[in-house]
C-alpha cells in the first residue's frame, strides 16, 4: 500500500524517506539510500550546505517570487529537475514514467537514466515537457548509436554523458542485503536474503504485477534487453572517454551534458569538446568516497567555464534552502535524484509530486526572506561562504 504522503506529519524530505523505508525491502532501499566505502561523501553532500550562511535583504516587498529558469535555452517552471535514477522500476510500477509525468505536471524537466526499466518512449510520452536521455555506453558503442536515435525520434531534448564511472563503486551495502545472490536466481543461494521481500507483501504484489525482475529496454544487445545483472562488470567494459565524447555529439546533433564533472581542468575540457551544459556532480556519492561535496567544488567549476556553458548541481539536496544556496554560487539550475526517489518509493506519483512540492515551497520562502523576487537574480550576495571553498 502506497504511503499517505498528504498528511500533516509529511513536512520534508526527511518524512517521505521514512515511509519509503517502511514500504521497501531493505535491499530496494538501501539501493537508493547508500553510498561508497564509508560514505564520508554522502553525508558531506548534504552537511555542506550547513557552511554556507545567507545574507538577508530586509524590508524588501517580495509578494511573488519568480522561480521560472532557461537551461539550454528551454524555459523550465522550477530551478531544479528530477536527475536520473537508475531501476526506479524496482521502487514503484513503470517507476520512470510515473517520476516524468510527475515532472512535467509541475512545469519541470525528467532525465531518463540508460538504466531504466522502462522504454524511453513511454517515458518521453509521459511529459509535455523537456526531458533528457542520460547514456551509458553499455553493449557498445553499435547498441549507443541504436539508443540515440531512438533518443532522437522519441523528443529528448539533449544527451547527458556521464563520465564517472569506469568501475562501479563500492557500495557496501548491497553486498550486505545479498544483491549479487538474489540476481543469480539460484535458489540456494538466493534463500538466506529471500525474507527481507517477503516480509513486504504489498511491494512484493506490486512489482511481480508489474513484471517482477526487469531488463533494461533500451540497452538493445544481439539477443535482446540487457537483462538485469550486475552493472558493475558493464560499466567497466563500457567506460567513456573524452574521445567517445566527440562521436557521440557528432551522432546526436544536438544538445550534449557532460555529467560527472568534479574539477576544473575536466570542465574546461568538456567546454573545448563541445559540451552544452556541465553537471557537476560525484554520482550522489555513489562512485568515488572522499571526494569533496558537489556544492563545495562549485565554485571552481563556474570560474573554470567562465559564462561559456550552463553549469547545474547535483548531490546532497533536500531542502530549497540548498537549492538557493547553489543558484547563488552560480549554479544554473540543480538536479534531484533522492529527493524524489524517496517520494516515488513512498507513493508512487503522489509521492514525486510531494517531494517536489516540498522543495518548490522551501524555494519560495527562502526568496522571500531573503528579499529576493527572481531566482535569476540570486549571487553570492546573498549567502556567506567560507574563506577556504574560495
Amino acid at each position: 500500500m502506497a504511503a499517505n504522503v498528504s498528511s500533516p506529519s509529511v513536512v520534508n524530505i526527511s518524512d517521505l524517506r521514512v515511509l519509503a523505508k517502511r514500504r521497501l525491502p531493505q535491499m530496494v532501499f538501501d539501493y537508493i539510500d547508500s553510498g561508497a566505502d564509508r560514505e564520508q561523501t554522502l553525508d558531506q553532500n548534504c552537511t555542506a550546505y550547513n557552511e554556507i550562511f545567507f545574507r538577508p535583504k530586509c524590508a524588501v516587498a517580495t509578494p511573488t517570487c519568480d522561480l521560472t529558469t532557461s537551461v539550454l535555452d528551454q524555459e523550465f517552471q522550477l530551478p531544479f529537475m528530477l536527475a536520473p535514477v537508475g531501476s526506479s522500476r524496482l521502487f514503484y510500477p513503470k517507476g520512470e514514467v510515473v517520476a516524468a509525468r510527475e515532472a512535467g505536471i509541475a512545469g519541470t524537466g525528467y532525465t531518463l537514466s540508460t538504466l531504466s526499466g522502462c522504454r524511453l518512449e513511454d517515458v518521453k510520452d509521459a511529459t509535455k515537457h523537456p526531458a533528457w536521455y542520460q547514456l551509458y555506453l553499455l553493449g557498445g558503442r553499435e547498441v549507443a548509436l541504436k539508443t540515440i536515435e531512438r533518443a532522437r525520434l522519441a523528443g529528448f531534448s539533449a544527451i547527458v554523458v556521464t563520465i564517472d564511472t569506469p568501475v562501479s563503486g563500492l557500495r557496501e551495502r548491497d553486498l550486505r542485503n545479498g544483491t549479487k545472490e538474489l540476481l543469480s536466481r539460484n535458489p540456494i543461494k538466493m534463500l538466506p536474503y529471500l525474507s527481507q521481500m517477503l516480509i513486504k507483501p504489498c511491494w512484493m504484489t506490486q512489482w511481480l504485477g508489474d513484471g517482477g525482475l526487469m531488463s533494461f529496454p533500451n540497452v538493445v544487445l544481439d539477443d535482446g534487453p540487457m537483462g538485469y545483472t550486475e552493472i558493475g562488470p558493464a560499466l567497466e567494459a563500457s567506460v567513456v572517454t573524452w574521445e567517445d565524447l566527440k562521436w557521440i555529439k557528432e551522432a546526436w546533433g544536438g544538445k550534449i551534458v557532460v555529467k560527472g564533472v568534479h574539477i576544473g581542468d575536466d570542465a574546461r575540457k568538456a567546454v573545448d569538446l563541445g559540451a552544452d551544459a556541465i553537471v557537476v556532480s560525484n554520482h550522489g556519492a555513489r562512485q568515488l568516497d572522499s571526494v569533496a561535496p558537489t556544492i563545495r567544488v562549485l565554485p571552481e567549476i563556474v570560474n573554470a567555464v567562465n559564462q561559456q556553458v550552463d553549469v547545474l548541481l547535483d548531490g546532497g539536496i533536500r531542502r530549497g534552502g540548498d537549492v538557493v544556496k547553489a543558484l547563488s554560487l552560480g549554479a544554473k539550475s540543480v538536479l534531484i535524484g533522492r529527493a524524489y526517489a524517496y517520494g516515488l518509493a513512498a507513493a508512487g506519483g503522489a509521492g514525486v509530486a510531494r517531494a517536489i512540492e516540498i522543495i518548490k515551497t522551501d524555494i519560495l520562502r527562502t526568496m522571500k526572506l531573503l528579499g529576493c523576487s527572481s531566482v535569476k537574480d540570486l549571487n553570492e550576495t546573498y549567502i556567506t561562504i567560507p574563506e577556504s571553498w574560495k
